[in-house]
């Protein structure tokens, strides 16, 4: 069950699973993080049986906010001036 599991939940949008996988397949290929994807699908469902609880999914962005946004803002800044590229940030406004 998990195996067949893992494939949709990788295509989904803005959940836990589809981040998980997005980040695995960078350093691991589509493979390894389909394995590791099924792992994490079954330790789900084990916690879930064991604790008795409903799944609730963390978000898509669960990794950016785990990490904190300054943390990944200051990082990629710095990746970006070690290119060579010198970056001014400005906030998106939302309406």
């Amino acid at each position: 069950m998990p195996g067949q599991a893992a494939i949709p939940a990788c295509r989904t949008k803005d959940t836990h699973l589809a981040a998980r996988y997005k980040r695995l397949v960078a350093r691991r290929g589509r493979r390894r993080a389909l394995v590791a994807l099924q792992h994490s699908i079954l330790v789900s469902i084990w916690h879930m049986f064991t604790r008795d609880l409903e799944y609730a999914d963390l978000g898509g962005d669960y990794f950016l906010e785990r990490d904190g946004k300054t943390r990944a803002t200051r990082r990629l800044v710095s990746q970006l001036n070690r290119l060579g590229y010198q970056v001014n940030l400005q906030p998106v406004l939302t309406t």
